[in-house]
Order: structure tokens, then C-alpha cells, then sequence
């Protein structure tokens, strides 16, 4: 008897997506893992626009691309949703409230010197996120670790990370590597389970022609606005030469923030001069505060950059051009891997390919294991900062990880709740 033709998930209308991804813009805290949690719970366990693989599948493959992952998974996930349309409108609202955001507190920082007064605000909003990290790593692992294999693949990609410190990529293809071969005949992770595009269910899926085109539009239009600034302000000024470093820094961001932060601050203290030492965990600092991708701290990078060397510019001009021209070279590459690879990823997922659904099984299982290692480095910045034990903190996050797994709470409500905790706690404490 041949099996029936699954139930494609419910499909919002674009207007009704477009107001969530506006709203998401506003309420994405927590860097990639919180990120990665919130979109979980909203579009998978809440609205169920996403099937559970269709979700892993697309975390899967942003995990593998250089560049914040995070995002890469809202543009996906937008993507699926209404094609190209869907993925602009996803990534653009992810990232352009954070990018506003951080722009005005790096001209407070660069006018004034502190960011101490932004960062108390944002005391209780982190052990919301804890909370939220939490409860989606165990969402996500009940459903992607269903057996020993999996299981033992995900203690060791934590263990690779976060004990051994081994680079991100390799663990993921050595994973990839694994499961191809070990569990090419277990895996139902990757396999078709829903109603494929209609586009593959004709046959017209997309040849490596489109891809072409795609990745060279988009080249295109990621190194134009360098080279008019080139043209305008010289080859030698702070703003070029700032889009020029970050064009190379988005190839080789693999990992996220947390893997390119290093070099990055090396670069920009020690070899260009922009920052002062120190200002790039003040950086971070106020990107952590923002909602968004946490690599918007490049943003930072950019402003001050250009603000110490305006050249012929005032400072909050050269400033803002530093930052746009930052933010441009750094988010660009995101969108292009996208629309250049997810049509060809779905595809594939829809011919039953037994050795990939194998590596797709077992990267997922591996990204449960990079979760988890994100959410034990969150943690530990979280409830022990730098003065010591926050209880405080310990206690918020606890209290909201109850009313997320036991009483249904939205994100959003946790996330308000817990900010007015944090801002009360500030004012009692002194």
C-alpha cells in the first residue's frame, strides 16, 4: 500500500510574517544560542510554519557557512517561507533594528566614554535568555538525538569545543564524515517528511546555473559600494580600507561572533590602530545589549574606526560610513549563501539521498552539542561575571526557565517580564 503524501505545514501570508520578523527584530537577545532558541520555539513549537527537520535541515547547513549563523537561519527559514521576498524581509528585520540600535549607543560611547548605564539596563533580559537557551537545547535534542549514535556524537562535538577548543569547521565535517558512512541507514534526520517545493515536485528544480548567477549578482552588489567609496575618499582612507578588512574577515568567519572576535580585535587594536585595547569588550558589551546578531559588533569596530580617523570628514560622518560600510561587508555574504544554496539543499533533502540524511543526522547531532557548548559559555558570563556569583541572575533565569517549560509563557512575555525584573533589581540594589 503506498504511503500517503504528507501535509505541507500552514503557510502564513507575507504580510503575516513580515510582522513577526519585524517583531523578531526587537526581541532576538541572547547571541546565536538565544537566537536559535526563540526562532525554535516561535515558528516550530508556536506558529508550526516550520516542520521540525525542515528547521534542523536549515540550522544544519548555517552552520556550516562562514558568517552568524543566527541570521543565516532567519533568512533560510524566511526564505521557505515566501522564497526571495521571505529571506530579505527576514534578514533585513533581524538585523537592521540592532544595527540602528548599536550606531546610536557607539555615538554615545564615542561622545561620552561609558556604555555602564545601557548595560544595567539589560541585567534580568540575559537570564531570560538563559532560560530560553535552556528550554530549546532540550526541545531540540529530545527530537535529534533519537538514539546512542547520535547521542555520543553530540558529547563529543561539545567535548571537541569546549574542552579540546578544536575549530569549529572540522567538527562539523568530521561529523558530517561520520554520518555519512555510520548512519546513512538509521537516519530518518534529512529524509523527506513533508510536501516537497512545488518547484522540485515538477522537476524544474534549480541547476547549478542559477546558483552562478545568484552568487555573482550578489558579489556584485557586496563589493560595489567599496569601490565608490574608493573612487570618492581614496584607496588609503579609514572607511576604505575598513571595507576592505571586513570583506575579508565575513569569508572567514566560520564558528560566529565568539571565533572571529579574536582576530578581529587583534587586527583592528594592534595592526590597523582603530580601537584602543580594551574597547572591544566594551564593544561587545554594547552589542550584548542589543537585540540582533551579536557579530553587529563589528559595527562598532567600524564606527570607532572611522570616528579616530575621519580623514577629510567630520567624525559622526565618517563614523556612520564606517559603520554602514562594515555592517554592508560583514551581512551581505549571508543572504547570497542562502539563495544560493538553499534551493539546491532542499532538492536533495527531497530525493531521499541515504548518505546525506546520514551527515544531516549526525551535524544535527553535533549542532546539539555546539548549542550546548554556546550555552554553557553564556551561562557562565551570565550567572558568573566578572564580580563573582550573581544570584540574582541564577535565580531570574531559573524562575523564567519554569515559566517557559512548565507554563507555556511566550518569549516575548518572558523576555518583558524579566527586563522589568532586572531594571527594578538595579534601582533596589543602588
Amino acid at each position: 500500500m503506498e504511503r500517503p503524501e504528507p501535509t505541507a505545514p500552514p503557510r502564513p501570508r507575507f504580510g503575516e510574517a513580515f510582522r513577526f520578523w519585524l517583531r523578531l527584530g526587537f526581541i532576538s537577545f541572547g547571541g546565536p544560542a538565544g537566537q536559535i532558541a526563540i526562532l525554535h520555539a516561535e515558528l516550530v513549537e508556536k506558529r508550526r510554519w516550520i516542520a521540525e527537520d525542515r528547521f534542523l535541515a536549515a540550522l544544519n547547513y548555517c552552520m556550516i557557512l562562514p558568517g552568524p549563523e543566527a541570521t543565516q537561519l532567519a533568512i533560510y527559514l524566511g526564505w521557505l517561507l515566501h522564497r526571495t521576498a521571505g529571506g530579505l524581509a527576514a534578514g533585513l528585520c533581524f538585523l537592521l533594528p540592532s544595527a540602528a540600535l548599536l550606531w546610536g549607543l557607539s555615538w554615545l560611547y564615542a561622545a561620552h566614554g561609558t556604555a555602564l548605564a545601557v548595560a544595567a539596563l539589560f541585567h534580568g533580559l540575559k537570564a531570560a535568555v538563559l532560560a530560553l537557551v535552556a528550554a530549546a537545547l532540550f526541545r531540540i535534542a529530545r527530537r535529534a538525538l533519537p538514539g546512542t549514535p547520535t547521542r555520543l556524537l553530540a558529547a563529543a562535538a561539545f567535548a571537541a569545543l569546549f574542552v579540546f577548543k578544536a575549530p569549529f569547521p572540522l567538527v562539523i565535517a568530521l561529523a558530517a564524515a561520520i554520518g555519512a558512512v555510520a548512519l546513512r541507514e538509521k537516519s530518518a534526520v534529512g529524509a523527506a517528511s513533508e510536501i516537497p517545493p512545488a518547484a522540485i515536485r515538477a522537476g524544474t528544480a534549480p541547476g547549478l546555473g542559477a546558483a552562478a548567477r545568484v552568487l555573482a549578482l550578489g558579489a556584485a552588489l557586496w563589493i560595489a559600494p567599496v569601490a565608490a567609496l574608493g573612487l570618492w575618499l581614496g584607496w588609503h582612507h579609514t572607511v576604505v580600507r575598513e571595507g576592505v578588512f571586513f570583506a575579508k574577515a565575513a569569508l572567514v568567519s566560520f564558528g560566529g561572533a565568539y571565533a572571529v572576535l579574536p582576530y578581529v580585535a587583534q587586527q583592528a587594536v594592534s595592526h590597523y590602530g582603530w580601537l584602543a585595547p580594551g574597547q572591544m569588550v566594551d564593544g561587545l558589551g554594547l552589542a550584548e545589549t542589543t537585540p540582533g546578531p551579536l557579530l553587529i559588533v563589528l559595527q562598532f569596530v567600524g564606527f570607532l574606526g572611522a570616528w579616530h580617523a575621519p580623514g577629510t570628514l567630520s567624525p559622526l560622518l565618517a563614523a556612520t560610513l564606517g559603520a554602514l560600510v562594515t555592517t554592508w561587508m560583514t551581512f551581505v555574504p549571508s543572504f547570497v549563501w542562502i539563495f544560493a544554496g538553499a534551493p539546491h539543499l532542499e532538492n536533495l533533502r527531497h530525493r531521499r539521498n541515504r548518505p546525506l540524511a546520514g551527515a544531516l543526522a549526525a551535524v544535527t547531532a553535533a549542532v546539539v552539542g555546539v548549542i550546548l557548548n554556546l550555552a554553557v559559555w553564556f551561562a557562565g558570563g551570565v550567572v558568573f561575571p566578572a564580580k563573582g556569583f550573581d544570584a540574582f541572575a541564577a535565580v531570574l533565569a531559573v524562575a523564567a526557565f519554569v515559566l517557559i517549560g512548565r507554563w507555556k509563557w511566550s518569549p516575548p512575555a518572558v523576555l518583558a517580564l524579566c527586563a522589568a525584573a532586572g531594571w527594578g533589581w538595579a534601582r533596589i540594589s543602588g
